[in-house]
């Protein structure tokens, strides 16, 4: 049984100011987070051509990319892309996480994959109870996940009507998505 981690770093991260994919090592970080699973796929959109420029260097063999052409229409656009591609192969799962959790790492993916996945798996990592990325997709619930991906939902929708089963990483990690720098004081 094989997971694909999946990236997704296609947003133009229009309250970052940039793309968050070209934000300091945050490429490198989802990547090195994803090392848990047996392959990755990183889905790009905004800037892709400068973001595949920044990647060069930091992926192996075992890291395909993905330009979702739709990205501007949300996270669902990103989604479809990479459950498309997952589908032309055999793995069992995708492990799903954002390009703008910093402090999500390879413990997080570790403890959310656990023993391993299979076809029927559904769970999340939770921060202190609050369900967040990543997000283990069993390849049963690929289609209904497509379906309901729409718009910046990805799924959002599909894994409210679902038995989720929230794996606790509130120690590992806050889980919390960055949207804008600090700004350095000013004297």
């Amino acid at each position: 049984m094989s997971t694909i981690g999946v990236l997704l770093a296609a947003g133009r991260g229009s309250r970052m100011g940039r793309p968050k994919a070209l934000v300091a090592d945050w490429l490198a970080r989802g990547l090195s987070a994803l090392e848990p699973c047996d392959e990755v796929l990183v889905v790009l959109g905004a800037q892709a051509e400068a973001v595949q420029r920044r990647l060069e260097g930091l992926v192996g063999d075992d890291v395909s990319v993905v330009v979702a052409t739709d990205w501007a229409e949300g996270m669902g656009a990103s989604l479809r892309a990479a459950l498309a591609v997952a589908g032309e192969g055999d793995a069992e799962a995708l492990l799903v996480t954002l390009v703008d959790l910093p402090d999500v790492g390879r413990p997080v993916v570790a403890r959310v994959v656990g023993e391993g996945a299979s076809r029927g798996s559904l769970r999340r990592a939770a921060y202190d109870g609050e369900p967040g990325h990543p997000v283990l997709l069993g390849r049963d619930h690929w289609e209904g996940v497509a379906a309901a991906a729409v718009g910046d939902q990805g799924a959002r929708d599909y894994l409210r009507r679902q038995r989720v089963e929230l794996v606790e990483c509130g120690d590992l990690a806050t889980g919390r998505d960055v949207d804008s720098l600090p700004v350095a004081p000013t004297d």
